[in-house]
């Protein structure tokens, strides 16, 4: 399954880029996780708990980071396994360009899935990947742009002045 797309965030691309490299900001992020631990260098390893059609699994794997142009663009590869259900694996390649104030993400997904997953068939795979893709992007961009202009998200307010408060201090 391949996808490619592209999403405007409200953030200049250093804070975007120091975004897609922290694990707490990608755990809050990815939907369904329950744990990230790790480091760019050093790689993630992540939890994730999902339900794909019938299929309700845990996922757990390994994220790795390559082929670095700091703070352009980066490859995030990953593999996890969720027992019975299957595994899932692939990456994708990420690339920043500034626009005034915001940043533009633009991403190429390659995935594959395999055991019960796979026998669900490409239309329900290729919507829930579209899905997932769509949250996760949503959520970045909450996460890491500006606070709304009325201020009234202050959940969404309160996560970025911590996140913000762990990379200075």
């Amino acid at each position: 399954m391949k996808l490619s797309d592209s999403c405007t965030i409200d953030a200049d691309v250093a804070t975007v880029w120091t975004g897609l490299l922290d694990a707490e900001v990608l755990k809050a992020c990815v939907p369904g996780c329950t744990e990230m631990v790790g480091s760019p260098s050093e790689g993630f390893e992540a939890t994730v708990v999902q339900k794909v059609g019938p299929v309700k699994a845990t996922f757990k794997g390994a994220v790795t980071i390559s082929d670095v142009v700091e703070p352009e663009t980066l490859t995030i590869s990953g593999e996890g396994k969720g027992g019975a259900a299957g595994f899932a694996k692939g990456g994708a390649d990420v690339r920043l360009e500034a626009a005034g104030d915001t940043t533009i993400l633009h991403y190429n997904v390659d995935a594959k899935v395999g055991g019960k997953l796979a026998q669900l068939g490409s239309r329900i795979i290729d919507g829930f990947a579209k899905k997932m893709a769509g949250q996760f992007f949503e959520n970045f961009s909450q996460t890491v742009g500006a606070p709304a202009p009325d201020g009234s998200d202050e959940a969404t307010n309160e996560k970025k002045k911590s996140w913000l408060k762990s990379l200075v201090g």
